[in-house]
């Protein structure tokens, strides 16, 4: 494996393998020169760069000496009972980026019984197993710190701040993200002096997450029954894996320790390709077969290029785009949208089809992506009850910027409720009316009158305050929690000036809307403090119409294509229209939509004063809409 790993090193890869080995053996005196294998661990961890690389060897010589994390024998006690637990282990699947999963089971851990030492035996001794796979060097390792079901007694602050010493500045991996799983109310005091304690470059990887949200990081079929997935965690298997890794770095004395363990653990054999190529190839078991497709969505807290909308090819300058748009008409766009229409669906239905959920349903022939959906926490162990038809649809640089949802029905109030609640949302946009055209387009989900409450399933809301203007209603909410007493703060924006049938006659009132939209979403965020952990632009904003695609879409095409207007100068609303329609299916239902977006960004950008005023009226004459 590492013979086939150096040929495709490039060259100056290989010249900083040999930089850091002559710059480590400098300092080595009299014990063994340093080998190429853990020269690449380094580098990997770094970037390649060699002063990091050794700055990063040197801490973690240190660490491990400090805290006695040298000749670990798991054959020996305390480190055969620690690992004999279970707390800590790695599991036989990866992340959608190809990155290695750690679990460490807080309600395991006994501070009382387990000192720190053995603790973080254990523990380095299943990642230096794990790290011997080339892929996880290159992909990382997340981090799943779960806290359910766990009580104080079992959390040990000392020792969580060693765990992120030595895995943030002291450990040749490159750690992707910790994901603190159903963190309890007591927690979040601890937390927040976490939070001082890793607020350099780890605090942007730090994500606090019920387990729900835990699904959205990491694919389901990726994670244990334990933590919602469908995998059943061979911890046995695991031990007996890394006992036949550490075989080939074992010394002699050591190998009967080895055999030991492979008598104890009643596990089927693992072949001589395992032996050299150790993560990869032992396989989990699951419940179900694990679906083909990767969960798509990941939480606000993701980097700029986990989104689908970046600053990717095919933008056009506003001089172009407004000649295109031009050029085209408004027959031209319409056949444009046509095409886009007539592509096939770009996943499947399975969920929204299954009989528990069909009534769940506003429309029968819109469904939500099995891909992307939210999912919500198991109740009661129905299966279906992780069932609401919404996707997380990405933002400009920012992954599942937005939930996709339809308009809640009554029976559906309640799941509504707690997907606002498990996703941390504290901006919820509406841009339908409850009655349209004598027809119900949604219930009404939320208490109308200033001063009134009512409760949803678990939540109790209680409308605090109502402010009415021309072309939208602000009500703010104060969402309560039941069953945990707590509470939260939630803005809904409702869009009043979006026409029945049809579109609006002006972008200004809409283009207004968006921006207070952000304002609030940027203010409610600021004020979650340290209680919110990911992205900067914050937490999902959940929008809805009827169905949730068509002025849904529209209100996310536009925020997106702005977005990118502001920074990059580019427009791009086909490639944005696509790729929405790629997590949110059948997203801008009518071709009137698709136009809208147009006229609205050159009317947006005449208003900055970044264009010439241009007069499109007649593009947006004979509308139509849901």
């Amino acid at each position: 494996m590492w013979c086939k790993m150096t040929s495709q090193l490039t060259a100056e890869q290989q010249q900083a393998v040999k930089k850091f080995i002559e710059a480590v053996n400098r300092t080595r005196k009299r014990r063994p020169a340093l080998n190429w294998r853990t020269a690449v661990k380094f580098l990997c961890a770094r970037k390649w760069d060699v002063s990091r690389a050794v700055a990063l060897y040197d801490q973690h010589e240190i660490t491990r000496i400090r805290e006695g994390l040298v000749d670990l024998d798991p054959a020996k006690e305390p480190l055969k009972s620690e690992l004999d637990t279970g707390k800590f282990t790695i599991l036989p699947t990866r992340d959608s980026t190809g990155a290695a999963i750690a679990v460490f089971t807080a309600r395991i851990h006994c501070p009382q019984t387990s000192s720190h030492q053995t603790t973080l035996q254990g523990l380095v001794y299943q990642l230096d197993v794990a790290l011997e796979s080339v892929e996880t060097q290159r992909a990382g390792i997340v981090f799943i710190y779960d806290m359910s079901d766990s009580k104080y007694s079992h959390f040990d602050y000392d020792l969580s701040q060693k765990i992120l010493t030595l895995l943030k500045g002291g450990y040749p991996a490159k750690l992707k993200k910790v994901l603190i799983v159903t963190a309890p109310l007591w927690f979040k005091a601890p937390f927040k002096i976490l939070r001082l304690f890793v607020r350099e470059k780890l605090r942007d990887r730090v994500f606090t997450v019920s387990l729900p949200q835990l699904s959205v990081h990491i694919p389901r079929e990726s994670l244990p029954v334990g933590l919602g997935g469908a995998l059943q965690v061979a911890h046995n298997a695991w031990l007996l894996h890394c006992a036949k890794s550490m075989a080939n770095r074992a010394s002699p004395s050591r190998l009967s320790a080895i055999s030991t363990i492979e008598n104890e653990v009643e596990s089927p054999p693992i072949s001589e390709a395992e032996e050299v190529q150790p993560q990869e190839s032992w396989q989990p078991t699951t419940e179900s077969a694990a679906s083909p497709l990767a969960l798509s969505s990941a939480s606000s807290g993701f980097s700029d290029d986990d989104s689908l909308h970046c600053d990717s090819p095919g933008g056009l300058t506003l001089a172009e785009f407004t000649e295109r748009v031009r050029t085209l008409g408004k027959g031209g766009l319409t056949a444009e949208y046509t095409e886009l229409k007539a592509r096939p669906p770009q996943g499947t239905f399975n969920h929204s089809k299954l009989k528990g959920n069909q009534a769940k349903n506003r429309y029968t022939d819109v469904l939500c992506y099995d891909h992307s959906r939210v999912l919500l926490s198991i109740e009661d162990d129905d299966p279906t009850s992780d069932y609401i038809n919404a996707n997380f649809v990405d933002g400009y640089k920012q992954k599942n910027a937005f939930i996709s949802t339809q308009g809640p029905l009554p029976k559906t109030c309640a799941d509504f409720w707690r997907m606002v609640w498990e996703q941390g949302t504290v901006v919820v946009v509406m841009t339908t009316r409850v009655m349209e055209r004598s027809r119900q387009k949604c219930w009404q989900y939320w208490p109308l009158d200033e001063g009134s409450s009512e409760t949803y399933g678990q939540f109790t809301l209680t409308t605090v305050s109502v402010d009415k203007q021309a072309d939208y209603v602000v009500s703010v909410l104060d969402l309560v929690n039941n069953k945990t007493e707590e509470r939260r703060s939630v803005e809904h924006l409702q869009y009043t000036s979006w026409p029945d049938y049809g579109v609006p006659e002006s972008a200004v009132g809409m283009l207004g809307f968006l921006q207070l939209v952000r304002s609030s979403q940027e203010r409610l965020t600021s004020g979650l403090g340290d209680t919110w952990a990911g992205h900067s632009r914050g937490p999902p904003v959940v929008v809805h119409c009827s169905a949730g695609i068509g002025r849904t879409g529209t209100f996310c095409t536009l925020d997106i294509c702005i977005s990118r207007l502001d920074e990059t100068g580019t427009v791009d609303v086909r490639g944005t229209v696509e790729k929405i329609r790629a997590q949110r299916a059948f997203s801008i239902q009518m071709p009137d939509q698709y136009i809208f977006c147009h006229v609205a960004l050159i009317e947006y950008a005449a208003s900055k004063g970044l264009a010439s005023p241009v007069d499109l009226s007649h593009f947006l004459a004979d509308r139509d809409s849901d």
